[in-house]
């Protein structure tokens, strides 16, 4: 069950990457930052509807870095938004409309897993 204070968060991050997201469609010379910051925002929401997100984060990092196959979807799926958030990061300026479309999809899957954990319907 997740408590008040992580599910305030998680659905604060959601609300403002899709505010970022859209800030960055409207906004095309400003789109590259507020897309980083809205992939951020997301990946945030994701950390914050599984549990405490420094404890996620260091688990993402610890298993990315081994060679092994990792079999666990859920942490397979952590360590792939991780992979694009570093990516996306490391770009700096980023092809406007596929950046776009990247983030877009990665808000989606935030909605998903945070609708799912808090219980509470997102609307897109």
């Amino acid at each position: 069950m997740m408590d008040a204070y992580r599910k305030g968060w998680a659905l604060r991050y959601l609300r403002e990457a899709k505010a970022e997201l859209q800030a960055a469609r409207k906004i095309p010379y400003m789109a590259p930052s507020m897309v980083l910051e809205a992939i951020r925002k997301a990946r945030n929401a994701i950390y914050y509807s599984l549990g405490e997100p420094a404890f996620i984060e260091n688990i993402i990092k610890e298993t990315a870095h081994q060679a092994q196959t990792i079999n666990d979807p859920i942490l397979r799926c952590l360590i792939e938004v991780e992979v694009i958030v570093q990516q996306m990061a490391q770009l700096g300026e980023v092809d406007g409309e596929q950046a776009i479309k990247k983030a877009d999809n990665l808000i989606q899957l935030a909605s998903d897993i945070v609708e799912t954990m808090t219980g509470e319907k997102i609307e897109n």
